[in-house]
C-alpha cells in the first residue's frame, strides 16, 4: 500500500514537473487609454518620478510608504525607490531610455516579498491634441521557482488593474493641468 502511495505522488509530481516546464519563460501585462492633451504633456509626467506620486495606483495602496529619490532629477537616470506595506512592498525604478513625447522605459526592481526583474515602459502615440498611451511591463519567468509561482499567480491578473486604475488617474491629472 505505502509503495502504491509513494509511486502515486511520484507520478504527480512529475505530471507538475511536467506542466511547470511546459510554462512560458515570458510574460507581458499592457493596457492603454488616450489622454486629450498633447504627447510632451504627459511624457513629462511619466518622465519625472517626483510627479508619480499624483497618479500612481501604488501610492494610495500606502500613503506612509517610504520614498527616495536619487539620481538625475527626471529622465535617464532618474531613480525611484520605495518601501511600504504588504501590498506594495520594497523594489526600485530607474529610467534607463527616454525619447521625448514618444518614449519612457524603465527598469523595474521589485526587492520584496519576492525578487524579479521587469522592463516596463510608456509607449506615446500623438493623434493631434490627444496622446494614445501603451503601459507595458516585459518579464522573464525562468526558473523553476518563477514558472510554479506562474501557476498560481497570473501577473496579468495581478498588475493590469492597477495599471487601469493608473493611466485613468494619468488621464485626469493631465487633462486639468492647463
Amino acid at each position: 500500500m505505502v509503495k502504491k502511495i509513494l509511486i502515486a505522488v511520484a507520478v504527480l509530481l512529475l505530471a507538475l514537473l511536467a506542466l511547470v516546464a511546459t510554462r512560458p519563460d515570458h510574460y507581458t501585462v499592457k493596457r492603454s487609454t488616450t489622454i486629450a492633451v498633447p504627447a510632451d504633456k504627459v511624457f513629462a509626467l511619466l518622465a519625472d518620478f517626483h510627479v508619480w506620486s499624483q497618479w500612481s495606483p501604488w501610492e494610495k495602496l500606502d500613503p506612509a510608504m517610504k520614498k527616495t529619490w536619487s539620481g538625475a532629477t527626471s529622465g535617464v537616470g532618474a531613480i525611484y525607490e520605495w518601501n511600504g506595506n504588504d501590498q506594495v512592498g520594497k523594489g526600485r525604478m530607474t529610467i534607463v531610455e527616454t525619447t521625448p513625447g514618444k518614449q519612457v522605459k524603465i527598469k523595474l526592481e521589485f526587492l520584496e516579498p519576492w525578487q524579479s526583474i521587469s522592463d516596463t515602459r510608456f509607449d506615446l502615440t500623438a493623434q493631434g491634441g490627444q496622446t494614445t498611451v501603451d503601459w507595458v511591463m516585459d518579464g522573464r519567468a525562468d526558473g523553476l521557482a518563477h514558472k510554479t509561482m506562474g501557476l498560481l499567480m497570473d501577473m496579468d491578473k495581478m498588475v493590469g488593474g492597477d495599471f487601469e486604475k493608473g493611466l485613468a488617474d494619468l488621464k485626469a491629472l493631465a487633462e486639468k493641468q492647463p
